[in-house]
């Protein structure tokens, strides 16, 4: 696979698995337009953000943790680091990958079913590793600047790419594969239309639901959110609006939520080609 799919795979993902979004501050009162708040925000000024390329990861560090640098610098920080240790991550990543591959019950399972449908067999030559930068837009809604992290994604015509950046550990790496293995299968069954939100909603609820990416342990230990009841509903509602809301046609999370909640019932019942929902 040459090297100009992993950037054309990440820019038609139709997902965008284990997204985090944070904001910067507002500056509605500014007469800049929105791409200039944009370009503003993607050139690092180190005299406004704090961070400072020219000198070592350490030191930078250091000011990051004694408050000195702005939560944009920290942006640019994270995008600095993850450009210096690109080989090292791609190369963990591809490990990580074929692993799974071998020994992964869910993985293993996946790809026999989506071969079994027709498609082409999933392995490491439609399974690419790279590194995905950090997407930035504004906020309709609030105005401000919104950074969107993507753990990986799904594209017809190129497969599945994990972001090696954005991986923590194998399992990590395990849940958002699985995740998008899961939007394969989809595809090829149902012949999913990427452009319609509810087709994308219902693979989305499918994909959190699936892929053992909800489970208990990951939502209490992992991200720190636990709830005595309905746990494992919030948590695959929560990743299908956000997933949603990344997408160009959906206008704000309001909008997506009221999606996901039309689709919600029939999706969120349909565990095939499990039998059971895999946690």
């Amino acid at each position: 696979m040459s090297s100009s799919i992993p950037n054309q795979a990440a820019a038609a993902a139709p997902s965008t698995a284990d997204a985090s979004i944070s904001t910067s501050p507002s500056t509605s009162s500014s007469p800049e337009s929105s791409s200039d708040r944009i370009q503003k925000f993607l050139e690092n000024d180190p005299k406004r953000t704090g961070f400072d390329p020219a000198t070592s990861w350490w030191m930078n560090y250091f000011r990051i943790l004694s408050g000195q640098v702005t939560p944009e610098g920290v942006h640019h920080y994270r995008e600095w680091r993850y450009r210096q240790n690109e080989a090292r991550d791609c190369k963990r990543c591809e490990d990580a990958r074929d692993y799974l591959l071998r020994y992964s019950p869910i993985v293993r399972f996946m790809a026999e079913k989506t071969e079994q449908l027709g498609g082409h067999r999933l392995d490491g030559s439609n399974i690419v590793c790279a590194r995905c930068p950090a997407r930035v837009s504004e906020d309709p809604a609030s105005g401000e600047l919104r950074v969107v992290r993507q753990g990986g994604g799904f594209h017809p015509g190129f497969g599945i790419l994990l972001c090696a950046n954005e991986m923590r550990d194998r399992k990590h790496l395990e849940d958002n594969l699985a995740h998008e293995m899961v939007h394969a299968y989809d595809h090829l069954r149902w012949k999913v239309d990427w452009d319609d939100l509810r087709h994308a909603a219902c693979s989305e609820i499918r994909a959190s639901m699936l892929s053992g990416e909800c489970r208990w342990t990951r939502e209490s230990i992992t991200r720190g959110n636990w709830t005595l009841t309905q746990q494992f509903q919030r948590c695959v509602r929560m990743r299908a609006v956000q997933s949603l809301t990344a997408r160009p046609k959906c206008k704000d999370d309001v909008h997506a939520t009221k999606v996901v909640n039309e689709v919600w019932d029939s999706c969120f019942s349909d565990t095939r080609p499990f039998d059971d929902i895999y946690k």
